[in-house]
């Protein structure tokens, strides 16, 4: 990954530059799962978080839990989850918008006053494609996803997977781009595409 490839992972659509990493330990919490379903999900969250170098916790002293992740069949289903709207505003407008659009997958970040990302929020609408998925594949695209903030362009093209013989893995450059990003060194939060340099030399 050169400077421009990295550069690209977090420039968006209207053209700005923007990464951030957590500033706390994650606390995940998955709902509408088994539970053969949940330890897979935690499993490949606990996995990038390990490669990131970056710490989970069991509460978060906010919120409790920092990353909700919610699996259901209709975007109807959300707006009936109590206080639900309390922590996504607009919450059924939005999941109106998502399903005219036809969307499967939205995820709703939320940051803290040095501009770390304090919780996020995933929304996994388990449609015919996601239902044809490995339980294990879609966890680790997930937490691949929510480990930092990439641009909302990054993976519209490229899965941040790869296969590797039967198995299927986070794409090397991938992990190396999160794990730069995670070095103490680092910036928690950055908007100058210079960031992307820095990155680079430490990949390199």
């Amino acid at each position: 990954m050169d400077a421009t490839a990295v550069e690209a992972l977090f420039t968006r659509s209207d053209g700005s530059y923007l990464c951030a990493r957590w500033g706390r330990p994650i606390v995940p919490v998955v709902f509408g799962v088994e539970d053969a379903t949940l330890s897979v999900v935690k499993g490949a969250i606990e996995a990038v978080v390990t490669l990131a170098g970056h710490r989970m916790a069991e509460t978060d002293p906010e919120l409790g839990a920092n990353l909700m992740v919610f699996f259901f069949r209709d975007w109807a289903e959300l707006p009936q989850v109590p206080n639900l709207d309390r922590l996504v505003p607009d919450l059924a407008p939005l999941c109106e918008r998502l399903a005219a659009a036809g969307a499967n997958q939205y995820r709703a970040f939320r940051f803290d006053e040095a501009g770390a990302i304090r919780a996020v929020f995933v929304f996994i609408r388990m449609d015919d494609v996601l239902s044809e998925m490995p339980a294990e594949t879609l966890a680790l695209s997930q937490a691949a996803q929510v480990i930092l903030l990439w641009s909302d362009t990054a993976f519209a093209g490229i899965s941040p997977l790869a296969r590797v013989g039967e198995a299927v893995v986070l794409r090397p450059e991938i992990g190396a781009v999160i794990r730069a990003a995670y070095d103490p060194v680092m910036p928690v939060v950055a908007r100058e595409a210079s960031h992307a340099l820095r990155l680079a030399a430490r990949i390199g």
